[in-house]
């Protein structure tokens, strides 16, 4: 098998092509979320703790001297990226949890077999004793 030929194989199955679609989807939902995340939530935040830019706040180890910049902990790098994260997660879940719901329930109990039927009675029925 020539390599052109395995290598076409190869990128063209699809897996391959679905991890690519959702690598540029992501991508994308990722520059949407950091913009709300930047743009629409992070100002109230902002006007909250008296218009404090959180990308702003440092702490000054050494003050910078001629062209050497100054040497600092940008602890308000970390905040942010502490809020995105959180923003981003909630994100994820909750659109994760919307298309569950959206999904069609699975005939699970339907499919079950006479044993399997047989030990969910068994199961509803200790759970009943217990109570």
């Amino acid at each position: 098998m020539s390599f052109v030929k395995e290598f076409k194989e190869f990128a063209v199955k699809g897996n391959v092509v679905d991890l690519a679609v959702g690598i540029i989807i992501g991508t994308a939902f990722g520059k949407i979320v950091s913009s709300v995340v930047a743009d629409i939530v992070m100002p109230p935040i902002g006007l909250l703790i008296n218009g404090v830019n959180f990308s702003d706040l440092v702490i000054t180890l050494k003050a910078a001297v001629g062209n050497n910049p100054a040497v600092v902990i940008a602890y308000g790098k970390f905040i942010q990226t502490i809020l995105d994260f959180i923003i981003i997660s909630l994100a994820i879940f909750s659109l994760v949890k919307i298309l569950n719901k959206l999904r069609p329930k699975e005939a699970h109990e339907a499919a079950l077999t006479k044993q399997e039927a047989l030990l969910t009675e068994i199961r509803d029925l200790l759970k009943d004793i217990k109570r």
